[in-house]
């Protein structure tokens, strides 16, 4: 089993600690979203655990061992940190020519990661002239390289179109059916709900959540029923009778607080009331993400009068 661990994981620049005793594990099988805001010390964990960087003290390890011991590492890791490494004058097919020479990857499987990529059709072309959602396919081309059992992927939709984006999704999810360890940095709270089975928050440095992603919304987030009537009074009396406190909108619909769909629909029911809508709201990533991290932020925008 090929996991990520970060054990006591502490890395300072001067007076300033980046990474601030982290301790995590990153499975296979699942894809783990690596959350937190500008600052959090997402990128410095993962450079770090790339070899990138030193730690001040504490480890990172692949499979047990630190990456910088990992022979022909391109077979067991595959990273994307920066969409803008590759060199602007070659092109994308040399570019990943060159790292599957240097780990030794016959060079069929640069054919077959620049279909998979989408980039067949322009694999001729100088890198320089690619788009950034382009350069975001070469990135993740290369990680893909050397059929890696463990792939770190830092904002891998960035720049992607919509198609794109559908695309990594899939990709992701299918690294992971296939018993990959997959860590996605990301700060697009809709995208990570989208694919991650499991969180990995950080703020400040420092571990605030290492969770599975459904306990850590409904941990946070006070789920909803939506109701819709034609007659409130009656419909408000009869929740208010089973200990419901229903709330109006301006829109005509109420909301039931801690509450599910069936219980309400059938206090409904019983009571005659007449149901035009009845829908769950659950909460969001976005919602339990910010009430986590609101006091994190390093970084805040003051909103201006009007």
């Amino acid at each position: 089993m090929t996991s990520i661990d970060v054990q006591d994981l502490t890395k300072e620049f001067g007076d300033r600690r980046a990474v601030d005793q982290l301790t995590f594990r990153v499975l296979p099988g699942r894809v783990t979203g690596f959350l937190g805001p500008n600052g959090a010390g997402k990128s410095t964990t993962m450079r770090l655990v790339l070899g990138l960087d030193r730690p001040t003290a504490g480890s990172a390890t692949i499979g047990g061992r630190p990456y910088p011991t990992l022979r022909e590492p391109l077979h067991h890791v595959g990273a994307l940190l920066d969409a803008q490494a590759a060199h602007g004058s070659r092109t994308a097919r040399d570019h990943l020519r060159v790292l599957a020479a240097s780990n030794r990857i016959p060079d069929r499987r640069v054919d077959e990661v620049l279909e998979e990529t989408g980039l067949a059709s322009v694999a001729r072309r100088r890198v320089r002239t690619y788009s950034l959602g382009m350069r975001q396919r070469l990135g993740i081309a290369a990680a893909l390289l050397g059929d890696p059992e463990v792939v770190m992927l830092d904002e891998p939709s960035n720049g992607l179109d919509p198609e794109g984006i559908v695309w990594i999704r899939t990709l992701l999810r299918r690294l992971a059916a296939q018993g990959r360890t997959v860590l996605v940095s990301s700060h697009l709270m809709n995208e990570t709900a989208s694919f991650a089975d499991h969180l990995v928050v950080l703020g400040r440095g420092r571990l605030l959540a290492h969770t599975p992603m459904r306990d850590f919304i409904h941990a946070r987030v006070q789920p909803r029923v939506r109701i819709r009537t034609t007659d409130p009074g009656a419909l408000e009396s009869a929740l208010a009778r089973h200990g419901h406190h229903a709330e109006e909108h301006a829109d005509g619909h109420w909301t039931v607080p801690d509450a599910r769909v069936d219980d309400i629909g059938r206090i409904a029911s019983a009571a005659g009331v007449p149901v035009l809508e009845l829908t769950a709201e659950e909460g969001t990533l976005e919602q339990a993400y910010f009430d986590l991290t609101g006091a994190e932020t390093e970084f805040t925008a003051q909103p201006q009068e009007a």
